[in-house]
């Protein structure tokens, strides 16, 4: 007799599809009941088959259509709401289109005739149930029904804040919305910074246009646009900040800079506010610091095997000088954290002077600069000296002075650890000779330079093959006889990375081991050509093709590639 799916259990499906085996069903079959599921939910907990293996399966049971990833890209928000989110939570439903008088109605559970009868009575009309995936549904639900309440909060912008603003004592900042600004102008900004908060966003942009005012948030190191006020709202926001930040609300041809200190019910966030006169207006950039406790560690942020031995012994030395370099956000205070984190102990003194002190680590000193009462880089630095410190990390050199302290430090038995903008390695060592460092001090103190850059992650739900255009390849350095050897990737976009195909981010390295050979070099004046070929020769790793190596093995792209480096 012929097997007839339709007339078979989700289990027989499976084990008739070569997805599963007997033993794997009996064993789901003995769990389900623990987990509270049905058994095709609980083989895909217990890792035994996939969503979609799943979907398959239920294709072939019930012959309902499965909702594909590309529909859910772009739907129209009036369809998803007119089944209220409680409800399309609760029963893991969704609204994704009107075809002639019915609705489409995606469904985890299709076969619910309950759900079914409750969606045509407060719906009206007749529905067409489609097949969707458990996890798939989470994130479509929560990115539309997110945009919907954001833009209905925007609308109805009325209500208070749900942080408290706090000056440095720790003392709430009350806000009159008589008087500073008005109500509906404080519920935007609230709803703003507790959606960036929620997003994990690193920076939020206020910037008027034209006609409106355009709000982004920077995520994963790309800025995305998530509301339009009206234009009108613009200056009450921009006041609305300066009163948080203790700016002044009257200056409005200067550029100002501040800070804020926000407590919510997610978390503690230090906020660093810039704003800056434009022709149409001021704009404000504000940099959300997570106050929380630091939770990174070296093995999570993007070193090949052979980098992260290297980097563990230079930071593991008991003197001399290591430096991160790059451009702001590339994540150099956070990898120069990670290497806190990783050789602290008990028998050790680490103290950090930094502005502002962007993480959080148990058992380390950290020292925050205020220029305003005067304590700088270098005033803390030298009050540091008399605290019997074993390792000392510097936020930045940015000055000969600062610079001047870091060098003796590492030359009297302390380890130290610093941040530098530059392109590369060896650019970094030309900076700090242009700051004013003898070129002796340098060669002398150095252990180990590291450049780095932070690339997007494809998103692991929508990676697909690419095929990069002659231009890409070209702008990459990679010739066409090496592009056949690569399996280029890309993310399509998904609901899970809303729509942008990438999600998360990873680091690329440039280390460059300050040898005898080296040291030689820099202290004889070498130029910069002569050092790169010199560490090339030595097997020093290029940001390009760290990236390159990143993009091989399908965890970044091409774009990244083009975008964060240069070709050698």
């Amino acid at each position: 007799m012929a097997f007839n799916p339709q007339f078979s259990k989700i289990g027989e499906i499976l084990i008739h599809r070569d997805v599963v085996t007997e033993d794997q069903v009996k064993e789901a079959i003995l769990k389900q009941n623990h987990f509270h599921l049905k058994l095709g939910e609980t083989l895909r907990k217990l890792g035994y088959i996939t969503e979609k293996d799943l979907l398959d399966a239920l294709y072939l049971q019930l012959e309902y259509n499965i909702v594909q990833e590309d529909e859910l890209l772009e739907l129209d928000p009036e369809i998803i709401k007119l089944i209220p989110e409680p409800f399309a939570v609760e029963n893991r439903v969704m609204a994704i289109r009107q075809e002639g008088v019915s609705i489409v109605v995606a469904m985890t559970d299709p076969e619910n005739i309950v759900v079914q009868d409750s969606l045509k009575k407060f719906l009206r009309k007749s529905i067409i149930p489609m097949l969707i995936g458990d996890s798939t549904l989470t994130d479509t639900l929560e990115r539309y029904y997110k945009n919907i309440r954001t833009s209905t909060q925007v609308e109805d912008a009325v209500g208070s804040f749900e942080f408290v603003a706090v000056d440095e004592d720790e003392k709430e900042i009350t806000i009159d919305t008589k008087k500073d600004v008005d109500a509906p102008v404080v519920k935007l900004i609230n709803l703003m910074i507790t959606e960036a908060i929620k997003s994990n966003a690193t920076d939020i942009h206020i910037e008027p246009l034209t006609n409106n005012t355009r709000v982004r948030f920077r995520i994963d190191g790309a800025l995305r646009e998530v509301m339009s006020p009206p234009i009108g709202l613009h200056a009450g926001m921009v006041s609305l900040v300066k009163v948080m930040s203790k700016l002044n609300i009257a200056e409005r041809r200067l550029p100002q800079d501040g800070h804020i200190s926000l407590k919510t019910t997610m978390k503690s966030v230090d906020v660093r506010v810039s704003i800056t006169p434009t022709i149409l207006g001021e704009k404000v950039v504000m940099r959300l610091l997570d106050k929380g406790e630091f939770g990174f560690n070296l093995t999570t942020l993007g070193f090949t095997d052979e980098n992260l031995l290297m980097f563990k012994k230079w930071i593991r030395r008991p003197y001399g000088i290591t430096i991160a370099s790059g451009p702001t956000g590339c994540g150099k205070s956070t990898t120069l954290h990670a290497a806190l984190k990783e050789i602290q102990d008990i028998e050790t003194n680490i103290v950090t002077v930094e502005d502002p002190v962007e993480y959080r680590v148990d058992g380390v000193t950290q020292i925050e600069t205020k220029a305003k009462i005067d304590l700088t880089f270098a005033n803390a630095l030298r009050s540091v000296l008399r605290q019997d410190p074993d390792i000392v990390l510097i936020g930045e050199i940015r000055d000969e002075e600062t610079a001047d302290i870091a060098i003796k430090f590492s030359l009297t038995g302390h380890l130290v650890f610093t941040t530098l903008h530059a392109n590369d390695a060896i650019s970094t060592i030309t900076r700090l000779l242009d700051i004013g460092v003898p070129s002796y001090l340098v060669a002398s103190s150095l252990n180990l330079v590291m450049a780095q850059r932070l690339v997007r992650k494809i998103c692991k739900h929508c990676i697909t093959d690419y095929t990069p255009t002659d231009e890409e390849l070209q702008d990459a350095g990679i010739t066409h006889e090496e592009a056949k050897k690569i399996n280029f990737k890309k993310g399509k976009g998904c609901v899970r990375c809303d729509n942008t195909g990438y999600s998360g981010r990873t680091g690329i390295f440039e280390m460059l081991e300050v040898t005898a050979e080296i040291r030689k070099l820099i202290f004889n004046g070498a130029d910069q050509d002569t050092i790169h070929e010199v560490a090339l020769r030595n097997g020093m790793q290029t940001l390009h093709a760290s990236a390159i190596l990143k993009m091989k093995q399908g965890i970044t792209t091409i774009y990244e590639v083009i975008k964060l480096t240069i070709s050698d």
